[in-house]
């Protein structure tokens, strides 16, 4: 939720233009509820899974707080009321996104993907990719190249990551029936295919620098920040037993976080050097 939030913020003020400050709330708020409904209806659906899994066996629901019905509500009231306050007081082509961001993880991956198909990550990943866009799309009403570039980033930084997880969490998995890929196609496939997936992270990553879409501070970013994606995943590849292979699959996925936050946080810092630089100047 926290990166999902700030990689909204960041697609918000990078795109080009002025945006009063009260739209600009109005659209992270309603980005940031209509992810809370989206994981709110995650949750009412799967609370016979997280039941079984020890990384989600607090949650609410299998707790006995919530029951299904009551976060399901919960999440389509949330739903229903962030699309709409972002297309009436922002624009539509933002609340419309918004409300196909919620339907594509909601039912496309939770309801369709998530309990038949080890691709459900790759597959599903693009809803957790399209905040950015959405943000982009509040900010000017229409849609470029840039929030394409920063949903492709977090397209393929998905799978390593969520692997990662799966990695250490196969017994979980495993024991709620949920086909993720260590448990369908087994570890060292798993390893294989983070190794290949972060390959094209790095280079999908860097490529925004020489196509002028970013300055040279992320592109230099990029590149650190990318060889040591690339040096973890190696490790991921290389140690398959044991204390040595746990560790690295602890430590891929930890700074897969630290990853994505401080390519976007760049950005950031880029939007407030070009602000700032003129007027020093």
């Amino acid at each position: 939720m926290s990166l999902v939030i700030f990689t909204a913020l960041v697609g918000f003020f990078i795109a080009p233009g002025h945006v009063h400050p009260v739209i600009a709330f109005t659209s992270i708020l309603c980005i940031a509820v209509g992810a809370g409904a989206s994981g709110a209806m995650n949750m009412a659906y799967e609370g016979d899974i997280d039941a079984l899994m020890s990384r989600t066996a607090n949650r609410p629901i299998p707790r006995g707080r919530i029951t299904q019905s009551e976060a399901m509500a919960f999440g389509l009231i949330l739903s229903f009321f962030s699309v709409m306050t972002l297309g009436i007081l922002v624009n539509w082509l933002a609340g419309a996104l918004l409300a196909f961001t919620i339907f594509f993880y909601v039912v496309i991956y939770t309801m369709g993907l998530k309990r038949w198909t080890a691709q459900n990550i790759v597959i599903g990943g693009a809803a957790g990719a399209l905040p950015p866009v959405v943000a982009w799309a509040a900010a000017t009403g229409s849609l470029s190249m840039e929030p394409v570039l920063l949903f492709l980033i977090i397209f393929f930084w998905t799978p390593p990551h969520f692997w990662a997880l799966a990695l250490f969490r196969n017994d979980d998995y495993a024991r709620a029936g949920i086909p993720m890929l260590p448990v369908v196609a087994g570890p060292d496939a798993t390893r294989l295919q983070i190794l290949l997936y972060t390959v094209v992270l790095v280079a999908v990553a860097v490529a925004p620098w020489p196509l002028g879409y970013f300055d040279a501070i992320y592109g230099v970013t990029s590149l650190v920040l990318g060889a040591g994606m690339m040096w973890l995943a190696i490790e991921v590849y290389r140690h398959r037993e044991g204390k040595p292979a746990a560790r690295a699959t602890r430590r891929l996925f930890a700074f897969s976080i630290l990853y994505l936050f401080a390519l976007f946080a760049t950005l950031l810092l880029e939007v407030v050097a070009r602000a700032v630089v003129p007027l020093i100047g």
